[in-house]
């Protein structure tokens, strides 16, 4: 078999199995790996090269910094700073996290700007009682519409800047993408802002872990054990409380305790305790001077450093009801805090300045991280989303073919050869469609490399400046809206937001007609023909 036409097969089957959803996301990429070795489209060695390309590992290690910044309370606070601006409301909400990710990924990648601020998304959302999947596909949108604000937004900026040099043309500026990127970041923002509510799906994910909020937790124990101490004395950056059961078998079983005491593991200070719902009618109750004799089931309030708190629980002899983990992530600049913030910092000047490659940058921080203490292995190997760094090495070599097959190209040619000797305009919507078409299904890097020199060529041909379809294939390689295996923060967001592959396209459509409508009509005013 022709491999265009292998690989063109092998997308297909592979678009229909992500569309029907009863196969598992990262068993279609893996898949997809195995059948373009088996066709004999790539090589062994290229159809599992998606699993040591350099941008999984970047992504990987931004899950890292991500759970640095959850579990610490950066997210909290952050989160908190949002809510009190923006309020609970879903459209102003959107409006300004967007903004936030959009200038946020004009001077870190893409992918880095939304690791950094998902934690953030889903803490809000708890906050504002707002399910994730009503923020998470706008964050980002919006990421893709911020890396047109400058030439460092994305690897396409400065492709295209270095193949206008090449074809006569000229570099562009670093804020000069900016011309175009700010007011397509606004229209952006206003559409997922207003939109967003009627194209977005209510779905909660299979499996929500975050921060539970610190004031409800309080208030929770405050009513079941009648502690009188405020929020702030319960939860701070240093200590917590946590709520534990006597487990079965236990043997602090028959032993007299209350409150003021102190365990002897970890000696944590006891805040209350109550006897257990199963106790029955004639459970022993707490004696004239506060002591109970414990007995399976009863419940214990105990307080002390989070690092004792989390060796407690891990305890046979106790149940955790409420994970010491999951409270500190609710406190906000807790433990390990600055170092977080001041690593993320490293990592993003880092990123900005290209001093090192991406990856580098990444692997380096989540490194620093644990030399610091502020992550623990396990906590590293936890906090990586294994199915999107599978679903996203499993698709590289499927972009890979479709590009070295020519079938992208081909497509491309095809698309040019239909407008003739047309107009400028004319040749640049077809171009700027094809560049959004191809964008759904490989990388915006690999669709531009294809498109650019036919781009440079029709130019030429019909003898206009060059650097107007530079631009537009610029904003038109960032719309990609359509799938969640468009680009890698789709499918970021996808797990935590319990989307679907089919829940992309409806929000995703009208921002890509947007793109293509800029592209067209805006980019030829600011860069004429």
């Amino acid at each position: 078999m022709d491999p265009a036409i292998a690989t063109l097969a092998i997308l297909a089957i592979a678009i229909v199995a992500f569309v029907s959803g009863r196969v598992p996301i990262g068993i279609v990429a893996i898949g997809v790996a195995i059948a373009l070795w088996a066709t004999g489209v790539l090589t062994l060695p290229e159809a599992l090269a998606g699993f040591g390309d350099p941008t999984v590992l970047f992504i990987a290690s931004l899950f890292v910094v991500s759970e640095a910044l959850d579990a610490t309370g950066v997210t909290a606070w952050v989160g908190r700073q949002v809510i009190g601006r923006a309020g609970v409301r879903r459209g102003r909400l959107t409006a300004v996290i967007a903004l936030i990710v959009a200038v946020l990924a004009a001077f870190i990648s893409i992918n880095g700007a939304v690791a950094a601020l998902l934690p953030v998304v889903v803490v809000v959302a708890a906050r504002a009682k707002i399910v994730p999947s009503r923020l998470l596909i706008p964050v980002a949108f919006a990421a893709s519409a911020g890396s047109l604000l400058t030439l460092a937004g994305t690897p396409v900026n400065p492709l295209v800047s270095d193949t206008a040099v090449a074809a006569g043309g000229r570099a562009f500026g670093f804020f000069e993408f900016a011309l175009i990127g700010v007011p397509i970041v606004l229209c952006t923002t206003a559409i997922v802002a207003l939109a967003g509510g009627r194209l977005l799906p209510e779905r909660r994910p299979a499996t929500v872990e975050g921060s539970r909020d610190t004031e409800e937790a309080a208030r929770t124990f405050r009513d079941e054990y009648a502690v009188s101490l405020d929020t702030t004395s319960l939860f701070t950056a240093d200590e917590g409380v946590t709520e534990v059961l006597i487990a079965p078998r236990s043997p602090l079983i028959g032993r007299r305790v209350c409150a003021g005491m102190r365990t002897l593991r970890e000696d944590l200070l006891i805040l209350a305790v109550r006897r257990g719902d199963d106790g029955g009618p004639n459970a022993t109750q707490a004696d004239p001077a506060g002591y109970l004799t414990l007995r399976a089931g009863d419940a214990v309030l105990v307080q002390g450093p989070w690092p004792a708190l989390e060796r407690y629980v891990q305890s046979p002899e106790v149940i955790a009801v409420s994970a010491p983990g999951t409270l500190q992530r609710g406190v906000p600049f807790s433990r390990g805090a600055w170092r977080s913030v001041i690593i993320l910092a490293a990592m993003v000047v880092l990123l900005a300045t290209g001093l090192v490659p991406p990856a580098v940058a990444g692997l380096a921080a989540a490194g620093a991280l644990v030399l610091t203490g502020v992550l623990s292995v396990p906590q590293v190997y936890r906090s990586i989303s294994w199915t999107t760094v599978v679903l996203i090495a499993g698709m590289i070599p499927l972009s890979t073919a479709i590009v070295s097959t020519g079938a992208a190209e081909w497509f491309a040619d095809l698309a040019v050869a239909m407008t003739g000797g047309a107009s400028p305009h004319l040749v640049l919507l077809v171009l700027c469609v094809v560049t959004v078409a191809l964008g759904q299904f490989i990388s915006n890097v690999a669709t531009v490399l294809v498109v650019a020199p036919i781009a440079v060529s029709v130019s030429a041909m019909l003898d206009v400046s060059v650097q107007p379809f530079m631009m537009a294939l610029t904003v038109a390689g960032a719309a990609a809206f359509l799938t969640p295996i468009a680009t890698p923060v789709n499918l970021m967001v996808m797990q935590p937001g319990g989307y679907r592959f089919g829940d992309y396209w409806r929000l995703g459509l009208p921002l890509a007609i947007v793109f293509i409508a800029f592209a067209v009509l805006v980019v030829p005013l600011i860069w004429p023909f």
